[in-house]
């Protein structure tokens, strides 16, 4: 039975698409390792890991068996006065392989549902120390989610969600840091944030941020010592540091979470989209017993938060059977071929008169262009050429599976090549 595309344009609403002029959309009938089948037979090298979290590949045998086992004991229960092995197995891991002081779990549903949990943890720990403290304090150019608190820490004016200014919250944005990664370290960069933060840390809830990466809101990578002078800083004068480390968590940027390239530990982290391998929709919220003793000790006497799907055991036995491959290491090796590949691909790209930048670290690379690519143009020259990436504003970026190998990757930047020639 064939896919019915013409329904799909009539009354399937996709992301980020218009409904009066929908971007095309390509029936995918099977995936493999690295690849998309099309229904015409057309196989696609996957430059974006489903939205970045397909890290070991598609129809994995380990992670399809720890579906199809799990599957046939339950499915789901609630997890409201209820435990299973796969939720209790799932946090082990998470406390064993985060850095030490995180040791409660809260399992959500999303990482944009992650976020909200953290935001509310951070205004109930206050609450239960008799403040009232409403602001957060985060970055420009940072992305948290689509739902309504990640949205009002996500960049007002440059993202996606600008158009809801004025409806939202309104929260503290400090200049993101110009420096990049690999860049020294120009302390110019903290002065923004620093005078920001002495200004109002005595109302602030919590500074969230991305650490080293910012993802959706430009794919901007920054230098270790901001966000180690940013933990500093929250030390001296009692505020919560959250990292949202849904998208550079479990070995994105060549370190297993991102706050490792500074060294330093948040009071609250954020994981989701690799966590399953990319094979169900999962989140954890993790923090530090005294945030968390601290927040049940207040009037409510528990954190105010239950999502329905909460420790879903099908998604928790995935995970777990992702985590035990995290475990083996080889994702090691294969993050830092493929960066050094990337180091070695990318910088050609900068001679095409489209293109402004490159930039890469870990298994994330990117074309920064001077203008806007035009997105169904460009994905149908990509789909010519094997390739399925999903570009955005000025902004053409791979995050692949961590399995691909030299030749696949080879495959994918000449497409980048291909299409930013035309």
């Amino acid at each position: 039975m064939t896919i019915d595309i013409q329904f799909d344009q009539d009354h399937v609403w996709h992301p980020y698409t218009s409904t009066l002029d929908p971007l095309p959309c390509y029936p995918v009938t099977r995936a493999d390792g690295v690849e998309l089948t099309l229904e015409d037979g057309r196989r696609l090298i996957d430059g974006m890991s489903s939205w970045w979290s397909a890290i070991h590949g598609y129809n994995h045998p380990e992670l399809n068996q720890a579906a199809a086992a799990q599957l046939e004991q339950m499915s789901h229960v609630m997890f409201g006065g209820i435990t299973h092995k796969p939720a209790v197995e799932l946090c082990r891991k998470l406390v064993a392989m985060t850095p030490e002081p995180l040791e409660k779990v809260f399992l959500a549903d999303s990482g944009s549902v992650s976020v909200e949990v953290a935001l509310k943890m951070a205004l109930q720990y206050w609450a239960a120390k008799g403040e009232r403290r409403a602001k957060f304090l985060t970055l420009r150019h940072g992305y948290h989610g689509d739902t309504f608190a990640a949205m009002s820490v996500t960049d007002p004016d440059n993202s996606m969600h600008s158009l809801y200014k004025g409806f939202l919250p309104e929260h503290i944005f400090a200049d993101s840091p110009e420096g990049g990664f690999f860049d020294p370290w120009n302390p110019d960069d903290f002065s923004d944030f620093r005078n920001k933060f002495m200004a109002s840390h005595q109302q602030l809830a919590a500074v969230i941020l991305e650490p080293i990466v910012q993802g959706a809101g430009g794919m901007r990578f920054y230098h270790p010592e901001f966000l180690r002078q940013v933990r500093q800083l929250c030390d001296q004068h009692g505020v919560l540091l959250i990292c949202d480390e849904i998208a550079t968590g479990f070995g994105r940027t060549g370190k297993l979470f991102a706050c490792e390239h500074a060294g330093i530990s948040p009071d609250i982290l954020c994981l989701g989209k690799a966590l399953t391998g990319g094979y169900m929709t999962l989140a954890a919220t993790l923090t530090t017993k005294h945030v968390a003793d601290t927040v049940c000790s207040g009037a409510a006497g528990c954190f105010m938060h239950g999502p329905t799907f909460m420790g879903n055991p099908l998604a928790c036995a995935v995970a777990n059977a992702s985590l035990t491959l995290i475990g083996e290491g080889h994702w090691q090796n294969q993050v830092a071929q493929i960066e050094t590949h990337l180091a070695e691909l990318l910088p050609p790209l900068t001679e095409l008169e489209k293109v402004k930048s490159v930039r890469w670290l870990g298994a994330i690379g990117v074309v920064e262009t001077h203008e806007p690519v035009h997105v169904a143009e460009i994905q149908k020259v990509f789909v010519e050429q094997g390739v399925w990436i999903r570009p955005f504003g000025r902004l053409v970026y791979i995050m692949p599976p961590y399995i691909m190998d030299a030749t696949q990757l080879r495959q994918v930047v000449r497409a980048m090549e291909v299409g930013l020639s035309d």
